[in-house]
């Protein structure tokens, strides 16, 4: 579990070809790796890896077809930076949301605006996952916690501060560009709540009586 709170920021220095999947090897300089042992995740650029190799400057992790398929792994080069984050432990501040680190899909971004010293990105959301994006609600963009301050029909605003914009990968982002998106992990747990206590159907009539057969009313 991660909080969407970049750490640092990372460089791909090798996408090995391992049979029908890959092994990626990450560099960061600035990344401390000292309480990093094998088999601990790293969320890179907000996909989960788990760490099978580790020297003082990186770490390799396999890459499944699973997450080849469902993540801008897909497009990656050596050479691409990426934003970087262990996983949280009990006493770790919890300044972003729960972050699984399971991309739910690549989305595009489809403009880009200033906002006095910030930037407004609207992103390109597909139809599936259009029901997440909730104004005032979070997302995670390339493994970063940030908060959705617009919807419309298909795209979502993102209101990148100038300290994320600097700390992050998102300074080098632009129009066209895939991002990987993962939606609020809370929201998908409701809904799938909500589903069996309308047994099994779409909830999407949600009324007084379904909260309370789902269990989120006193009795």
């Amino acid at each position: 579990m991660f909080t969407g709170i970049i750490e640092t920021i990372g460089t791909i220095k090798s996408l090995k070809r391992m049979g029908e999947d890959f092994q990626v090897e990450v560099q960061s300089p600035t990344f401390d790796f000292s309480d990093v042992n094998l088999g601990d995740s790293i969320a890179t650029n907000g996909v989960c890896l788990t760490v099978v190799e580790k020297s003082e400057q990186s770490f390799k992790a396999d890459v499944s077809n699973e997450t080849i398929s469902y993540t801008g792994f897909k497009h990656y080069q050596t050479g691409q930076l990426v934003n970087l984050e262990k996983a949280m432990l009990p006493t770790t501040r919890f300044g972003g949301h729960m972050v699984s680190g399971h991309v739910d899909a690549v989305c595009y971004v489809a403009s880009i605006y200033n906002n006095g010293r910030a930037k407004d990105i609207w992103l390109s959301i597909p139809s599936h996952l259009e029901k997440y994006a909730v104004k005032k609600g979070s997302i995670t963009v390339d493994g970063i916690s940030l908060t959705v301050n617009d919807v419309t029909e298909g795209q979502c605003k993102l209101t990148i501060v100038p300290h994320t914009f600097a700390e992050t990968t998102l300074s080098n982002v632009a129009v066209g560009d895939a991002v990987n998106v993962e939606i609020d992990i809370i929201a998908r747990y409701v809904e799938r709540l909500l589903g069996h206590a309308s047994g099994g159907k779409d909830p999407k009539g949600v009324d007084m009586s379904l909260l309370a057969r789902a269990g989120y009313l006193n009795k």
